[in-house]
């Protein structure tokens, strides 16, 4: 065979070689990112059936008392001694995502979860609470007074499953991690929900509004 003959046939064998690996890396390169869903399209699917979801191997963490809030009106102590008025307050908690989104009552997120959470630990779950009562609460005066309340809470971390009849952004199934904040039974780990009366010292311009002629002497219930 001669040089030019020999030089011919490697060159064509080199240029198969480049097109057989440029075949290959097409193949096997992932998706890009626009390919791929994002958590909120998989939830919504799960929400919406379109996606037949299930929360797989929930773990419970433990119990905690979530933060204080304003649970009541607010109540001026306008007058030169202490004011005692009975306030009632409601509070409602509900549960959220990782990603911060509601997980709605009676919603089919919420059913997935508990169904998933009654299987594996053998007690419900709920996303949310609700709470009401009164309270009896005096305030000095110059000061403004509240009711708070804090929520025994606790997280549920898990992993999403996301079924599709046929191929959805080229898969059938798609898997998410996803940890869910939500109120948890008084007395749970011996946690328990606390109900408080704080207060505080005026401001300024509440101390001027207490002057008003409406207001001298009394003490005066502001909405939250």
């Amino acid at each position: 065979m001669t040089t030019n003959r020999v030089k011919r046939y490697a060159a064509r064998a080199l240029t198969m070689t480049v097109a057989a690996c440029a075949v290959t890396a097409a193949i096997t390169l992932p998706a890009s990112a626009a390919d791929q869903p994002t958590r909120p399209q998989l939830m919504a699917d799960c929400g919406s059936g379109e996606g037949k979801c299930t929360f797989n191997s929930p773990e419970l963490g433990e119990a905690y008392l979530g933060e204080f809030r304003q649970v009541s009106n607010s109540l001026f102590n306008c007058s030169t001694s202490d004011a005692t008025q009975t306030m009632t307050w409601d509070d409602t908690v509900g549960s959220t995502d990782s990603l911060g989104v509601s997980v709605t009552a009676g919603g089919k997120i919420a059913g997935i979860v508990d169904l998933s959470i009654t299987a594996s630990y053998s007690h419900s779950w709920s996303s949310t609470h609700s709470e009401s009562s009164s309270l009896n609460m005096t305030v000095k005066p110059g000061e403004v007074g509240w009711i708070s309340r804090a929520q025994v809470m606790q997280k549920v971390s898990g992993t999403w499953q996301t079924h599709y009849d046929s191929p959805k952004w080229g898969h059938y199934y798609w898997f998410f991690q996803d940890t869910i904040t939500s109120p948890a039974k008084n007395g749970t780990d011996g946690k328990s929900n606390a109900v408080v009366v704080k207060s505080r010292k005026m401001t300024a311009a509440e101390k001027r509004s207490c002057s008003e002629e409406s207001r001298k002497g009394r003490s005066v219930v502001q909405e939250r």
